[in-house]
């Protein structure tokens, strides 16, 4: 069995360059790669396209490469708790590319299962289908326009799971199993970063969401906030 562990985040990320393609996972701060983005920032790396559900906010998550001007194009679904991001933006300064949020999982999903497109009736008739193909097909008796929409082609997936053994394998909790399943499966290198890292055998087959088949290194992170991104809370 592959031993895939890594020291830190440093050593997960030390071969990402600048203008790579990455695939993030998370959904608004929930499952996020804390220690990856952490390492990216002090890395320095510059022009990454960062492919996420959202863009952090504005002093945490991807808010963090946002801030230093890290990230040359965002391909996202929902960036509305980041002010910087808004600014950048409207600026000009920042490329941004909004899909449906289900277009996002499925195109992670189309790589991972080495699919080269994928047929969406989402975004049809919109923004989204600008310079796009559109193509007629009959399903379930009825005839409509379908969009096709191109797999990532990301260098590196970085996803953050709870718990992972050193072959690889992960298990994610509750909410934060969101956009880091799919994701673990599309990218060209997998970097997994887990609450607990446990020896090969410890953890239960049936309860893996990721086989380790998908992961090329793993390490076992330090220090998570978990952040709440909005906090309602009931009057006194």
């Amino acid at each position: 069995m592959i031993n895939k562990v890594v020291k830190n985040a440093d050593e997960a990320i030390k071969d990402i360059q600048d203008n790579m393609t990455l695939l993030l996972g998370g959904f608004g701060l929930c499952g996020i790669p804390e220690n990856c983005i952490s390492a990216l920032v002090k890395k320095g790396v510059k022009g990454l396209t960062c492919v996420s559900n959202n863009a952090g906010v504005d002093d945490f998550g991807l808010g963090l490469l946002l801030q230093t001007r890290q990230v040359k194009k965002m391909i996202s679904s929902y960036v509305g708790e980041n002010d910087e991001f808004e600014r950048q933006m409207l600026s000009g300064e920042l490329e941004v590319e909004l899909i449906p949020q289900g277009t996002l999982a499925t195109r992670c999903l189309a790589a991972g299962y080495g699919m080269p497109a994928i047929f969406t009736p989402a975004g049809v008739g919109t923004e989204v289908a600008i310079g796009k193909e559109v193509r007629k097909f009959k399903f379930n008796g009825v005839e409509k326009d379908y969009l096709m929409e191109y797999a990532f082609d990301a260098d590196f997936a970085i996803v953050k799971a709870w718990k992972g053994d050193t072959a690889g394998n992960l298990i994610y909790r509750s909410t934060a199993r969101n956009f880091n399943p799919m994701m673990a499966m599309a990218g060209k290198i997998t970097i997994a970063e887990v609450e607990e890292l446990v020896p090969v055998g410890e953890l239960d087959p049936d309860q893996i969401h990721t086989p380790g088949i998908y992961v090329q290194r793993i390490f076992k992170g330090e220090n998570y906030e978990k952040r709440i991104e909005q906090r309602t809370v009931r009057k006194k």
